[in-house]
């Protein structure tokens, strides 16, 4: 591993040059690190060129995990540009008001991604095609520059550690975009700590499973191998099924996960050679200890469970002596408390039963706030959000938690209508006007309800119209003929209310929806996951369901 700490990612992008090791493996070969420095000046050199005169250094990214999807980030630090990533689970004008607010100029994509574009208004973004029958041009636009090596071609007076590298979209409850601002100078750091916290050393194999337009395979998984002298190895997208084969082809040692997919791991059958791989560690969130207790024993990798904001505004670090349940302390340099929001004051701490059930939620559960030093870089475009972010010279981070009397933190879900399914944070207002144009629906309200593994589900309460009845075929026809539904937006739970709960405000009360879930008198019909029908959900579906809540000690969730 590097004995010093670069300032900046162009850096570590530099420090591969004439590094002939096996660098980059994917589903074609396998490149050599000087052969992606190589790649990557070959773009910087082109971006600065194509980029028109006087327009943001910013280009969208809508790929999978292909090699261009690196070749592009480095591009970026070399340039002194910044990558948007852009997720392509957005549908519609969603999609195109992520370009557009994140002022792309240029967006560079594959074939398999361009029906996601058709129809779409993008004036001034130029679309590059990697792939297909437009290969061949986006070639021809890259043989001038074949010969560049980094610092050849940047922008203005070059990558430092303040110059933007990352603008990655969270959501928040409005559903205005928010582009969060990762600086080279911190994108360098974090990936310096963790490639020391994790040992990484340059015979190490960082398998890339989770999507790079997501915070976490860039942040997590591609920087600490930079900074580490790591091979990377990618996975176009990500398969439960082909993780072990993948891990074995590419004698990966490290993978990052997110919601639900150690979960999908664990529902493969299970093979005689489970244990027959070089895996020594995989790194992320949201896997639960069920599971990840379930993943040692039967593929013998340890999981380490981390909280991190792309935002850079708080991180918990687990330590040895982490207790079950929970994600660890307050990481170097933060000052983190639990607050209640509505009173600005710190929550008491957690009352646990022998079970480790929490016993005083309601007072104990608050905002996860950093009232110290914070990393967070601002969101772009976007100062309302900021200042939300930001109030009270705090970082708030929009998750909740609680502490036990011995510093722990645990997390304890999202804050009033956000919601986080398979690692996707999700606004429910953006849903609720969605499914608002079914024209059989007089009143709707998206709300979460806690997953019975990880994160949430959606959940959606229906007022009909006078004289309509809910049709399950009707409704899942509605949703596919939605253009701006994502994958992730559907609702897997429908409660079909008589009229909709208020406040004495008019507002929907939301709490009291949350509060019940699917356990209430009114008919509810899911759509339980591997099923594409709504159906409704017997007295004998929803036993099962509460037992599998049990099983994986979230059943204190529901309720809340």
């Amino acid at each position: 591993m590097r004995t010093t700490t670069p300032e900046t990612v162009a850096e570590l992008i530099a420090s591969q040059w004439g590094d002939h090791r096996p660098g980059l493996k994917h589903a074609d070969g396998v490149l050599s690190h000087h052969r992606t420095a190589r790649e990557a000046a070959a773009r910087a050199a082109l971006l600065v060129d194509l980029l028109p005169p006087g327009a943001q250094p910013h280009v969208g990214v809508l790929l999978d995990n292909t090699p261009e999807f690196p070749f592009w980030l480095g591009a970026a630090a070399l340039a002194g540009a910044a990558v948007a990533g852009i997720n392509p689970t957005r549908r519609g004008p969603e999609l195109a008001r992520d370009i557009l607010h994140t002022d792309c100029r240029i967006l560079v994509t594959e074939r398999a991604h361009l029906p996601l574009l058709r129809g779409l208004d993008l004036p001034g973004v130029r679309i590059l095609v990697t792939d297909g029958e437009d290969g061949g041009e986006y070639a021809a636009l890259l043989a001038p520059y074949a010969g560049a090596k980094p610092g050849d071609a940047t922008l203005g007076a070059g990558p430092g550690p303040a110059s933007r590298l990352l603008l990655y979209f969270t959501s928040g409850s409005t559903g205005a975009p928010k582009a969060a601002i990762c600086t080279q100078g911190r994108l360098a750091g974090a990936g310096a700590s963790l490639a020391r916290h994790f040992s990484v050393t340059p015979d190490d194999v960082h398998y890339i499973c989770m999507p790079l337009f997501h915070g976490n395979a860039v942040i997590a998984d591609w920087l600490p191998a930079l900074a580490g002298g790591a091979a990377v190895a990618l996975r176009r997208r990500f398969s439960a099924s082909a993780f072990l084969d993948d891990v074995r082809a590419y004698g990966a040692t490290y993978f990052t996960y997110v919601g639900r997919a150690v979960q999908y791991v664990l529902a493969t059958p299970p093979r005689p050679d489970d244990r027959e791989h070089a895996l020594r560690l995989g790194f992320g969130t949201e896997a639960g200890a069920v599971d990840a207790a379930r993943f040692a024993e039967r593929f013998g990798v340890r999981l380490v469970e981390g909280y991190g904001a792309t935002e850079g505004g708080a991180s918990v670090q687990r330590t040895p002596d982490t207790p079950p349940g929970a994600l660890g302390r307050a990481g170097a340099g933060d000052d983190l408390a639990v607050i209640d929001p509505e009173t600005g004051r710190e929550c008491p701490p957690a009352v646990l039963d022998a079970r480790g059930r929490l016993l005083n939620g309601s007072e104990a559960i608050g905002e996860l706030v950093n009232k110290g030093r914070s990393l967070f870089e601002g969101y772009w475009r976007n100062p309302d959000a900021e200042a939300a972010r930001t109030r009270d010279g705090w970082y708030w981070t929009g998750d909740l938690f609680f502490r036990d009397s011995d510093g722990f933190l645990y997390f304890a879900g999202r804050t009033d209508d956000r919601l986080r399914v398979d690692s996707e944070n999700l606004a429910a207002a953006v849903i609720e006007s969605i499914l608002a144009r079914w024209a059989r629906a007089a009143a709707v309200a998206v709300y979460a309800v806690p997953d019975e593994v990880a994160g949430d589900q959606v959940m959606a309460a229906v007022a009909l119209r006078e004289g309509a009845a809910f049709s399950p075929q009707g409704f899942a026809a509605f949703l596919d003929a939605q253009p701006d539904l994502g994958t992730k937006m559907a609702p897997r739970y429908v409660r079909i209310v008589a009229t909709m709960p208020v406040t004495a405000t008019n507002k929907v009360h939301r709490v009291s929806l949350r509060g019940e879930a699917f356990s209430t008198t009114d008919p509810v019909w899911w759509r339980p996951p591997g099923e594409s029908a709504y159906r409704i959900m017997e007295p004998a579906d929803r036993a099962t369901l509460l037992a599998s809540y049990e099983a994986q000690g979230r059943a204190d969730l529901l309720g809340r």
